[in-house]
């Protein structure tokens, strides 16, 4: 019996037992066909073939998967490569496979590869930055726009993607309306992309389970970006403080920015001046979008608010004929 043929019974014998979720699919003089699976999405297929002087020249090795990104697997492929080399004239096919089992463990992120590549385009060097940690199967980011901060710890479950993605804020100097909107916003994107609605409309879609880490920083990277420089909507002056140590935190405050319905901002005294103020006919309309204006501390119907209006001048023009009268 070769060298060759030595390899391959053994391979068929020791390989379920050392490599650990591993199943031997081929096993031939041709090919060497390895399934490793530690999760859905942390499979990786790694097929082996042979030059005729092998072990004397290294073995041809190509990996295959479903759910990880041909990127990190060209990567991952040369780094078998260079570790089969250190084996030559050596059996090579059980090194490797331990090599690449070895990274699937080291490596829990790698189920979300591709999303971290789309992500990482979306990020300005320079200032932005979103750190891997592969210990805690989390990534960090941060994002910079002006003197305004950003910094979450993302958190990627052991059956990503079937499970959501876990938030966690980390730094932020944004104003508290801001903050919470952040964070219920990204939670709430997340279960969406794992969880069926509640209530189906005969028309909808049938659900269709879907990673959810990019949707979540996509969505943290624009808000945080939008809202930093983003004028007040009634009297365009800068809504924001240059420095975030200026935040108003009294919601009653003139400077408070209120954050409405469609994601437009005001300053609490412009945005309630506007409210009080006629015309009310078919509600307040925003004035960048058009859309209605919600917002709980503004509960106002256009008739009520039309009443309370023509009270309030009621009153003023009486207190006007009080002081004609004395003077």
């Amino acid at each position: 019996m070769g060298i060759l043929e030595t390899e391959l019974a053994e391979l068929k014998q020791c390989v379920p037992k050392v490599i650990a979720d591993s199943v031997v699919e081929t096993c031939v003089p041709a090919m060497v066909r390895v399934n490793i699976q530690r999760t859905k999405y942390k499979q990786m297929v790694v097929c082996f073939q042979f030059a005729p002087d092998y072990p004397k020249t290294r073995v041809l090795i190509e990996l295959k998967s479903r759910h990880i990104s041909e990127k990190l697997l060209d990567g991952l492929t040369k780094l078998c490569e260079e570790e089969a080399e250190k084996y030559l004239g050596k059996p090579q096919v059980l090194n490797v496979l331990r090599f690449v089992r070895k990274f699937i463990d080291e490596n829990p992120l790698c189920c979300c590869s591709g999303e971290i590549s789309a992500i990482k385009n979306k990020l300005i060097v320079g200032s932005d930055e979103l750190k891997l940690r592969q210990k805690t199967s989390s990534v960090v980011l941060k994002v910079v726009q002006g003197s305004y901060i950003i910094r979450h710890n993302i958190v990627i479950p052991e059956n990503y993607p079937d499970k959501q993605v876990s938030i966690e804020e980390k730094e932020c100097n944004y104003p508290p309306v801001f903050r919470r909107w952040f964070m219920a916003q990204a939670t709430e994107i997340a279960r969406q992309c794992v969880e069926s609605p509640a209530k189906k409309r005969p028309k909808d879609p049938p659900f269709v389970l879907k990673p959810s880490l990019e949707p979540v920083i996509s969505f943290l990277v624009s808000e945080a970006r939008k809202y930093a420089d983003m004028p007040c909507k009634y009297c365009n002056k800068q809504a924001f403080p240059q420095d975030p140590k200026d935040v108003e935190t009294d919601e009653t405050a003139a400077n408070y920015v209120e954050r409405v319905y469609c994601g437009h901002i005001y300053h609490f005294k412009c945005l309630d001046t506007y409210i009080r103020t006629p015309p009310f006919q078919g509600g307040k309309k925003c004035h960048t979008c058009g859309l209605r204006i919600y917002h709980d501390r503004w509960k106002l119907t256009p008739e009520t608010a039309e009443a309370r209006w023509a009270h309030k001048q009621a009153k003023q023009r009486e207190l006007d004929e009080v002081t004609d009268f004395l003077t």
